[in-house]
């Protein structure tokens, strides 16, 4: 089993910052780690000289055993001594093709034509080299079925929880109202119960403008304060944790104004005088 490539950590945060996907970032970050690897080994990583090339070709049929008995046309110093300018004529470069096909007749680059192996050889590729990609893509998902086959199942099941809920519980309307009369207990809608708690505490500019106001302020500035461009939920500490503390606010402001206060909006124990809930 080949061993993992470590991501080039630089490159990988400079291609997040500028909006790569995820997946494309860590297969060309891997690349950059294997390059900067090969370059402190001292190996080059352009394209080889011809000089080079011809003598690794030789050096294989060698190996091999075969051969295609051909002349190779190698461009060498003394053509560029020449006044070629360094490039090989049309003749030269046919021998040197001819050369590479094995000369007589065979139709693949360093396979001899006697040879009955039907495939070859295109490259030796180092186990370093080969990046380790995921075949599931973490940051991309299409909005159909993905989405909206999830969105219409959550829609029957609520439609579904509401309708035998309507069934079984009995919420009258109240009688008309009278101005001469205060009911003993008046509280807001639950969702607008976090609201009324506040101003059990705080003067009604404050609980009803101040506080609201800078709470939405908050929010449109999230987004110039967390700047992690992750999409997934492991990665966004600082938004789960922010979501998280309004939440568990906000929902015992609900649950005391709903269950734990009484006539007079006073506090009240649920086990003196029960639960001060009416729907």
């Amino acid at each position: 089993m080949s061993e993992e490539v470590q991501i080039d950590q630089e490159v990988y945060d400079r291609l997040i910052a500028g909006g790569t996907s995820e997946r494309i970032a860590r297969a060309k970050a891997k690349a950059a780690a294997v390059r900067k690897a090969k370059i402190a080994e001292g190996q080059n990583l352009g394209p080889r000289p011809a000089e080079q090339a011809s003598k690794a070709l030789e050096d294989f049929r060698a190996n091999q055993g075969g051969g295609g008995g051909g002349a190779v046309a190698t461009k060498t110093a003394a053509d560029e001594s020449a006044g070629n300018g360094g490039r090989l004529t049309p003749e030269e470069r046919s021998a040197r093709v001819a050369a590479s096909l094995g000369g007589n007749g065979s139709t693949s680059i360093g396979v001899p034509t006697s040879s009955s192996h039907t495939h070859r050889l295109l490259a030796l590729v180092p186990p370093a080299g080969i990046q380790q990609v995921q075949s599931k893509q973490m940051d991309k998902v299409y909005t159909w079925p993905h989405l909206l086959l999830v969105e219409f199942v959550a829609l029957l099941a609520v439609g579904s929880l509401l309708l035998v809920a309507s069934f079984f519980l009995d919420a009258p309307l109240g009688s008309l109202a009278n101005p001469n009369e205060v009911p003993a207990i008046n509280k807001a809608p639950w969702y607008f119960m976090g609201l009324q708690e506040l101003l059990r505490y705080f003067h009604p500019m404050v609980a009803g403008v101040t506080l609201p106001g800078v709470a939405v302020v908050i929010l449109m500035a999230v987004p110039y304060l967390d700047k992690n461009p992750s999409a997934r939920p492991e990665n966004r500490k600082v938004a789960n944790m922010a979501f998280t503390f309004f939440l568990a606010f906000w929902g015992v402001l609900v649950i005391i104004g709903s269950f734990l206060r009484g006539a007079g909006y006073e506090w009240v124990w649920p086990w003196t005088q029960g639960l001060g809930f009416t729907l």
